[in-house]
């Protein structure tokens, strides 16, 4: 039975852009970065809805959260939080990862060994009123009175306006596996998929479409290269980004079974299928990571797969469209789209910054 209220699913949920620094100037709002699933809860009395950031269904994966919430949320609400799981050195990702599993007897047991909690930090709709419009602060406050009897697993994120206590928060709350500082605008509404909001982290990461690999020098067909990172531009083309190789030996060999399943029928719709049908014929066109000056006559050859994985790396800083160094793999990110990984979510240098470089450096 599907939820009857002011706002039903699929909600996208608000996004933030990147930014170096805490923002003083200005009417914010800051709250601490969790590390966690994006999730919107929709409760239409014994109806409730736990969906993803790519709006997917979650709670069939957190039974245990699903049973709090029935017990804590008033009877009509739809909130936007986080679904983390809090383990003894402080948030565990790799934690939560495990619970996205198919078997329904594994989800339950897992539920038991690492129960998972929910923060909440915004609410779109209270009743039969739509908050979508209201100004931030004032969804923050209504926020603050629904949940103020609320206990643990359910929580509210910590909110300030103070800029220094959000940087104390930047620079303590590091080591508890929270990723940066969050600034929302005060008087800012609920735009569903617009970066309006900003998000200030401890290091550059992007969410990159896995396109391609090849194959380790010593190692064709038992170990994996580099995998081959690819983003969305402005018009929806997938353009080449650069490589991530940082793995160790037995990751190498482990990879190599991993991305099987996606080599089966990976040119069908490929974005690059040009590239990978002619790489030797079109000597002349630039493939994904093809020969260039700097390449000194390696094997370049990849192996196409299937568009369908996203994986969250590390890099230092953009060259032109394409990442400076290699870049660094963190980790898979099965709660993302392959279409969200676009060039929106990178850190830009503004112009100015670049102009003060150079007349510093005359």
């Amino acid at each position: 039975m599907a939820v009857q209220l002011p706002v039903n699913p699929p909600v996208a949920p608000m996004l933030a852009k990147r930014v170096d620094e805490i923002p003083t100037e200005g009417a914010w709002i800051f709250e601490p970065k969790w590390d966690g699933f994006r999730a919107l809860v929709f409760r239409d009395r014994d109806e409730l809805q736990i969906q993803s950031r790519d709006l997917k269904p979650l709670d069939r994966y957190f039974p245990e959260v699903v049973e709090t919430l029935r017990e804590q949320l008033p009877g009509k609400c739809v909130l936007d939080g986080e679904v983390v799981i809090a383990g003894a050195g402080g948030l565990d990702f790799e934690a939560l990862q495990l619970r996205l599993h198919p078997a329904a007897t594994r989800v339950k047991l897992l539920s038991k060994e690492i129960p998972a909690s929910v923060v909440f930090f915004d609410l779109l709709c209270v009743g039969e009123r739509d908050l979508r419009g209201e100004p931030f602060e004032a969804r923050r406050a209504e926020l603050e009175r629904l949940l103020a009897g609320a206990r643990p697993p359910v929580h509210i994120t910590p909110a300030t306006r103070d800029s220094s206590v959000a940087l104390d928060w930047f620079r303590r709350f590091e080591g508890a596996g929270l990723d940066g500082v969050m600034a929302k605008p005060a008087t800012g509404i609920y735009e569903p998929n617009k970066r309006t909001m900003l998000k200030v982290k401890h290091e550059r990461d992007c969410d990159c479409l896995v396109a391609g690999f090849r194959w380790h020098k010593d190692g064709e067909g038992t170990a994996i290269g580099s995998l081959l990172l690819g983003l969305f531009d402005s018009e929806g083309a997938l353009q080449h980004v650069g490589v991530c190789a940082s793995f160790r030996q037995a990751k190498r060999r482990e990879l190599v079974d991993f991305l099987e399943p996606y080599r089966r029928g990976a040119l069908d719709g490929h974005p690059w299928r040009g590239w990978a049908e002619f790489q030797t014929e079109n000597e002349g066109k630039r493939m994904p990571g093809g020969q260039s000056r700097w390449s000194q006559g390696k094997d370049l050859s990849w192996e196409p797969l299937r568009p369908a994985l996203v994986a969250e790396v590390a890099y230092e800083h953009m060259q032109g469209r394409r990442f400076r160094h290699m870049a660094h793999f963190r980790r898979w990110r099965t709660d993302k789209r392959p279409e969200d990984c676009t060039y929106a979510q990178l850190e830009v240098v503004p112009p100015e910054e670049l102009r003060e470089v150079f007349a510093s450096g005359r």
